[in-house]
């Protein structure tokens, strides 16, 4: 492999003042009915791992919208690929404290995924389903769209199984 296909800050497309839902990528919005679709899994997930994955895997979904949308690839040699967590730092560096946030968790979504009761808390996973949401309104408000109703209501009065 002589090289392989980065993204880069320099290439991002215009920032999110210029954005109009009509221009951008379908891959934006099919990546944004995706994480909605597993935010909507995590908030009906009985089970604590289920939930906190269904959660993560919202979020990394809502970066890849974001990246979709404002990334452009460069071709770089001898570079190693990079998660969609360190491209967001690159290509939306606003939203740097989000990924790290939900890079330091992809270990536990890993455990919860390979079926560990312990990986997570009733608590953390019901924390990250917010966070999940929250993070979803924050990309599409940073893509120019009207941000999704909050789902953080229907987490209230969750019996713990």
């Amino acid at each position: 492999m002589a090289s392989q296909t980065t993204t880069s800050r320099s290439a991002a497309a215009p920032e999110s003042d210029d954005w109009q839902p009509h221009t951008l990528p379908a891959t934006t919005h099919s990546y944004l009915l995706r994480a909605a679709g597993s935010l909507s899994e995590a908030v009906t997930a009985t089970d604590a791992p289920t939930r906190y994955a269904c959660a993560h895997v919202a979020a990394l979904r809502a970066a890849a919208a974001l990246l979709a949308a404002r990334a452009r690839p460069q071709v770089r040699p001898s570079r190693r690929q990079q998660n969609a967590w360190v491209l967001l730092t690159q290509v939306a560096p606003e939203l740097g404290e989000w990924a790290t946030f939900f890079a330091a968790g992809a270990a536990k979504r890993a455990a919860a995924e390979a079926g560990s009761s312990r990986a997570v808390t009733e608590r953390e996973a019901d924390d990250l389903v917010r966070d999940a949401d929250r993070f979803l309104a924050v990309v599409e408000a940073a893509l120019g769209l009207t941000p999704h109703p909050s789902v953080g209501d229907q987490l209230v009065g969750r019996v713990a199984g």
